[in-house]
């Protein structure tokens, strides 16, 4: 590839300048524009050095300084492209290079690449994110690099367009077999790096802008009130599982997100409330009122080793609480239904299979709206924030009401 600069001597002016002409040369392929505002009598045009040079003392000021900076710069600039397209093993189009000068090189920086940035981003969310979050970006970028190893294509900042939307679609649904959640979360993810990157001035691509990944609203997986009735007043012949179903049971009358239970210390117990600092949400001094269930639960642990409450791992919880739900029974059949893609797929499990440490707050949530609790005071409790996932705990409870009012009153 080569860039040259001569003069258009088809289009001398009535003082007798000339346009300084930039050629781009690749692949028997010839770019020609004309860097604007740049002029020059014949006269003072070096051919060999492609430059315009000093005017005479007898002559007109000829703005060779200023002319020769900006056409170093778009050599430059181009040179620039040059060692991007080399290093990123990019075969190169006169579409591609077209739009590339027409959208300025001097606002793109060519030298970021993908994932080194999409890195650079995860490590300069650590303070400002979750852990949880933290960890959606890392299953982003190992997904991505696999999808790259698979497809044999490098990812570029300027590659990610409605061909790679569909591209990975495909390797999503058809070969990896993830379901449309999963898609959509990949696809969040990668949106909110595009957007920080943009902001970053990284790249200039728009393109993902357009990118609607559709997720399918799933099951809400709960305990009812006779059923966590029944697993609080179960007594397990081992520690482990009392202390499981303590833990699940403390979640479901107080609301907590199982990562905000993990930080509870001692501290942030008061006689009536919680005092809490939402770690999703950043929000301090929360209060979560305490009701018989929670206190009581709080009073075991009381002066042990556990105060204030009991504490394992993610794993171990999960495995744990199926146990203990199997143990007392709660075993009715529950259909999930997923897509992949439009592929419908539907699996029946026991209820108690499908329990986990993220189900006591949706057990509270439901519970909180089937006995009275007002909206807004259960949306104050957990923080939710979104409207939408909140309504459908609300359609939820009208439902129970609604299956409770035809059992009794239609009845009579």
């Amino acid at each position: 590839m080569q860039v040259s600069f001569s003069l258009r001597k088809e289009k001398v002016d009535k003082n007798g300048l000339m346009p300084v002409l930039m050629t781009i040369s690749f692949n028997s392929v010839r770019i020609r524009k004309t860097i604007k505002g740049v002029k020059s009598l014949p006269k003072h045009w070096k051919v060999r050095e492609q430059r315009i040079k000093p005017f005479l003392k007898s002559e007109d000021y000829n703005y060779h300084i200023e002319y020769n900076k900006l056409i170093d710069e778009k050599e430059e600039e181009i040179k620039k492209l040059f060692r991007y397209i080399l290093l990123n093993n990019i075969n190169p189009t006169k579409d591609y290079i077209l739009e590339k000068l027409e959208n300025g090189l001097d606002k793109v920086n060519l030298t970021h690449e993908f994932f080194p940035t999409f890195e650079e981003f995860k490590d300069s969310s650590k303070s400002t994110k979750t852990p949880r979050t933290i960890k959606s970006y890392v299953t982003t970028i190992n997904f991505l690099k696999d999808f790259e190893s698979y497809s044999g294509t490098r990812l570029l900042f300027d590659s990610i367009d409605s061909t790679f939307f569909e591209k990975l679609q495909d390797y999503t649904f058809i070969e990896r077999k993830n379901k449309n959640s999963y898609f959509a979360f990949i696809i969040k993810v990668l949106k909110t790096f595009m957007n920080w990157s943009l902001d970053k001035e990284y790249h200039s691509n728009l393109k993902y802008k357009k990118f609607k990944a559709k997720e399918d609203e799933t099951e809400i997986i709960y305990l009812t009130m006779e059923e966590l009735m029944r697993l609080y007043n179960h007594n397990f012949e081992s520690d482990r599982l009392n202390q499981v179903r303590d833990m699940y049971v403390f979640n479901s009358v107080t609301g907590l997100r199982i990562s905000d239970y993990k930080a509870l210390k001692p501290s942030n117990v008061r006689k009536e409330y919680l005092l809490v600092t939402i770690q999703k949400t950043k929000v301090i001094n929360t209060k979560i009122p305490l009701n018989k269930f929670s206190r009581e639960i709080l009073e075991r642990y009381k002066d042990t080793i556990h105060e204030p409450l009991p504490i394992i791992s993610d794993q171990k919880f999960n495995k744990y609480i199926k146990e203990c739900c199997k143990i007392v029974e709660i075993d009715s059949l529950i259909t999930k239904t997923r897509y992949v893609g439009q592929k419908r797929i539907e699996i029946t499990l026991p209820k108690y299979e499908l329990i986990t440490s993220h189900t006591a707050r949706k057990t509270f949530v439901t519970n909180s709206l089937i006995l009275g609790m007002k909206e807004m005071v259960v949306r104050n409790i957990t923080g939710h924030k979104k409207e939408e996932s909140f309504r459908r705990y609300v359609k939820i409870a009208e439902d129970f009401k609604r299956q409770e009012m035809d059992n009794t009153w239609d009845k009579v």
